[in-house]
């Protein structure tokens, strides 16, 4: 980490959010000499963070949160963590949809981030099991007012979770009988042995269901998912399409995914995306 006063909180905390996973903990005071900034702002972040319920406050610095492979975070504690990232996977991920496509966004903060990005894309039918998702699109249609090419959204029902997901099997029974050309995929973990798995045995169920009526599987997931699993998986990496991701993305993992995906796209990279996969 280099320092830099004038870097965001987000970006503060994003960097020692990588840094306690990478090194199992730290302490304050190496903190504040790497950030370049004071005590205070440091145990300020580590709050902030550990409110968040990704790291454990120690005395004298932190450690990562060992979670179990049930835990489910909720939306709101999601939503405020690599935002960078989230941003840059969703302007990459939109580059993928065409005027008057069929789309599929399952539940996920960056989903959420790609809606608004879609936002703009004419003709668009958008199914979605997320109630947030479907917000953004029917909060634009409210404020602009019809439009021609404005989007058609198909809200499955279902139960919702933790994470603002519509599953089960009124959810399941809907998704079966439809049929889209993309599907974008927000995923809890994902990694080479397990794929993409969710803490939610529910929902897994219904991810299954979107992965089957899909002509193509787009995960968008930021860098901290890799080598994440959670309690169930439901599909594997050979099922996937593209992976979106971010910069952070270690190259040993992007030479492990790009072994096994047809297409890696790293956004935010200085040059543009990347697809070693095309190399």
């Amino acid at each position: 980490m280099s320092e830099n006063q004038n870097l965001l909180a987000e970006q503060r905390r994003a960097l020692i959010l990588d840094e306690v996973r990478r090194r199992g903990g730290v302490r304050v005071n190496e903190l504040t000499r790497k950030l370049g900034v004071s005590d205070m702002t440091v145990r300020r972040d580590l709050d902030a963070l550990a409110r968040q319920g990704v790291l454990e406050k120690v005395h004298g610095g932190a450690v990562p949160l060992v979670e179990a492979s049930t835990h489910e975070p909720g939306f709101e504690a999601k939503s405020g963590l690599e935002l960078s990232a989230k941003d840059d996977i969703a302007r990459a991920a939109a580059e993928l949809v065409a005027p008057g496509a069929a789309i599929a966004l399952s539940g996920g903060t960056t989903t959420y981030a790609l809606a608004g990005r879609l936002l703009e894309v004419p003709d668009l039918t958008v199914v979605t099991n997320s109630v947030r998702v479907a917000d953004v699109f029917h909060a634009a249609q409210r404020t602009s007012g019809p439009r021609q090419g404005t989007a058609t959204v198909v809200l499955t029902g279902g139960v919702r979770t933790p994470s603002d997901s519509l599953v089960g099997p009124v959810a399941d029974q809907a998704i079966a009988t439809l049929h889209f050309d993309l599907l974008f995929l927000g995923v809890h973990g994902i990694s080479v042995e397990a794929g993409l798995s969710t803490p939610n045995l529910a929902e897994a169920e219904t991810n299954r269901r979107l992965v089957q009526s899909a002509r193509q599987v787009v995960v968008v997931a930021d860098h901290t998912k890799w080598g994440t699993v959670g309690l169930s998986s439901f599909a594997s990496l050979n099922q996937v399409d593209t992976l979106v991701t971010d910069s952070g993305l270690p190259a040993e993992a992007r030479l492990e995914v790009s072994e096994h995906l047809r297409h890696l796209i790293v956004a935010g990279e200085p040059d543009g995306p990347a697809d070693p996969a095309d190399g």
